[in-house]
């Protein structure tokens, strides 16, 4: 076996800091601007319902990071733990493969989504041609700039940040519930009944709801930079979910009763919808706030998601897998994974603009997002594999924690992908228009990227460089 060492900064930061790496990636109030848009779409007045399935789904995928941190402290993330659960490594380069799909489609929430809440928030500049490319170009430069100076600075950016943000959601919800008064529902609970939109479409909204959510788990890229991994890594990741649910699950609710459940079906087709809710109970103090943390919540979910792809896209390029060692070089002066940042922003900046150029910044987002949570399932499911393969080759294999929950969670994640696969494919025989094919092509290629590609380099280390597959995924800081 290689020794291999780290070249990231030993005990950079703490446990504040690794809770708000997860929940910059979550970004909350860029959730409910844009993404809940989504959900509303499909899942009408039971959309919080959607929102705490995809919250109690991602709870119980988070069991497996929450486990493998304990055992291993690895930059390279879900990558190193799949890759390290096998003596011949063989579930490293296909889990990387998700990995990757999942970065570059998921900037589409950054660079996009923000250019498209611009656009709703003041829709006289989208007579302008092109200008949202100037926006995102102006966010794809500053996450670089932000991440390649550090972890330091960019994480106590989104420590700061991100703790206003999620009082501000907070207070803002109870203060709308209240002022809602008689016209609070049980309706957004029920699964059944007149008023509801049905288990299948709330199960597909609850795709778009586990997006919500999604990032929880990132810390365990900063494994080799937080003080005191195997216990602080764990600790960051159940406060970023405590945090996650009380900023986006009452703000659902909110949003619904405050647009009014009998009109709830106008939700969607108002892009700034959001944004009228909390004007209507928080008056101009409240929509300007919401409007300077919604942006904010973008630079700070595309510098989160920045350091998290760096260190694992670093992890992997010192492993020798799927990206050559350049891709993982460190600034030796910032100790960044700097090229790792810039490819990574670079890449996906291309992609978005020319999405965006052929489906708009909005419908791009969603379209992109679709294959982001196909992939994310993807990878949540062979980690949790890989947490019972692990545990059994480290002999420290519990039946509850390490087999029966993490099996439940892939037989959910199964039972999501099914709604969602079921979902597109249906609208895109019944509901022939340019986006559905747009969601019908995403999910081919996401299929075709992950298992196609991901079988094939598998094959080429097996035959070329199983003492590269072997090694991967081995480091472990002590």
């Amino acid at each position: 076996m290689v020794v291999k060492k780290t070249g990231l900064e030993k005990n950079s930061v703490g446990l504040l800091q690794g809770t708000f790496q997860s929940l910059g990636q979550v970004a909350p109030a860029a959730d409910i601007a844009i993404l809940l848009v989504a959900s509303f779409s499909i899942s009408g007045a039971q959309t919080v319902l959607s929102v705490i399935f995809g919250w109690i789904i991602y709870a119980l995928w988070m069991v497996t990071p929450y486990e493998l941190s304990k055992l291993k402290s690895n930059a390279g993330s879900y990558y190193a733990y799949a890759a390290g659960s096998t003596e011949n490594g063989g579930f490293g380069p296909i889990t990387a493969m998700s990995f990757m799909y999942y970065d570059i489609t998921g900037a589409a929430f950054g660079i996009l989504g923000l250019s498209a809440f611009l656009f709703l928030m003041a829709p006289e500049i989208t007579s302008i041609p092109y200008l949202w490319i100037l926006f995102s170009g102006i966010f794809t430069a500053f996450i670089i700039t932000v991440t390649y100076l550090g972890i330091r600075p960019s994480l106590k950016y989104t420590a700061i940040t991100g703790l206003m943000e999620v009082l501000f959601l907070l207070i803002g919800s109870i203060i709308i519930i209240i002022k809602v008064g008689s016209h609070n529902s049980v309706v957004p609970f029920e699964v059944t009944g007149p008023y509801s939109i049905g288990f299948s479409s709330i199960m597909f909204a609850s795709v778009f709801s586990i997006l919500d959510f999604t990032g929880s788990g990132v810390v365990t890229t900063i494994s080799e930079e937080i003080n005191k991994p195997k216990k602080n890594i764990g600790k960051s990741i159940v406060f970023a979910m405590i945090l996650t649910a009380i900023a986006i699950i009452p703000a659902a609710y909110a949003l619904t009763v405050g647009w009014g459940i009998s009109n709830i079906s106008s939700f969607a087709s108002h892009g700034d919808a959001g944004l009228t809710v909390f004007s209507r109970y928080l008056g101009p103090v409240g929509l300007i706030l919401l409007i300077i943390f919604t942006i904010n919540s973008y630079f700070s979910n595309g510098v989160s998601k920045a350091t998290a792809v760096s260190r694992w896209w670093y992890s992997a390029a010192r492993d020798g897998v799927i990206f050559p060692e350049s891709v993982g070089k460190i600034n030796e002066k910032h100790k960044s994974p700097a090229n790792a940042v810039i490819i990574w922003a670079l890449l996906s900046f291309v992609l978005d603009v020319i999405m965006g150029l052929v489906y708009g910044p909005l419908d791009a987002a969603f379209v992109l997002e679709a294959g982001t949570g196909i992939s994310i399932i993807i990878v949540h499911m062979l980690a949790n594999t890989s947490l019972t393969l692990y545990t059994n080759r480290v002999k420290k294999f519990n039946l509850l924690k390490h087999g029966i929950i993490p099996s439940a969670a892939t037989i959910i994640g199964v039972v999501v992908l099914y709604y969602t696969v079921s979902d597109i494919i249906t609208k895109w025989l019944t509901i022939p228009n340019a986006v559905n094919d747009a969601y019908f092509v995403s999910f081919i290629f996401t299929i075709i990227w992950i298992l196609g590609g991901g079988i094939i380099v598998t094959m080429h280390y097996f035959k070329n460089k199983p003492e590269i597959l072997r090694d991967s995924g081995e480091f472990n800081m002590k």
